[in-house]
């Protein structure tokens, strides 16, 4: 026979359950789960393959780099380990022209050293 005291900590539980729950179906909304579900667990890149216990270091890019678009069916997703994703969004600053430059900081000039641009001039005084 239930006492009035265990009564609340049921109630408490159930409503932790509950809450649980409700976390874990509006997790399943979010694209990471569902890019989960529709793809293997494999990065994209280099063919690394994940479980449960490593999961938390596959990420989910956006092929065209826009996070607010996620269509349904998963076209703007790709899997990437934690690794690969870092390499891809560098090189897609790098092809922008911005580098590893952080928004606010100024980016430097290019380099102004030209070893080479006396080479002919060298060779030629070797002859």
């Amino acid at each position: 026979m239930p006492t009035k005291k265990s009564q609340p900590n049921n109630d408490k539980l159930d409503r932790i359950v509950a809450e649980a729950q409700r976390n874990k179906a509006q997790r399943e909304l979010g694209y990471r789960e569902q890019s989960l579900k529709l793809y293997p667990w494999i990065c994209g890149r280099c063919m690394r393959e994940f479980t449960r216990e490593n999961l938390r270091e596959l990420t989910v890019h956006h092929r065209d780099h826009n996070h607010d678009n996620n269509p349904s069916d998963g076209s703007n997703w790709e899997l990437l380990c934690i690794y690969c994703h870092d390499n891809e969004h560098s090189r897609y600053l790098d092809a922008a022209g911005q580098g590893a430059v952080t928004p606010g900081s100024q980016q430097e000039s290019s380099a102004q050293f030209k070893p080479f641009a006396d080479l002919k001039a060298l060779l030629k005084g070797k002859e």
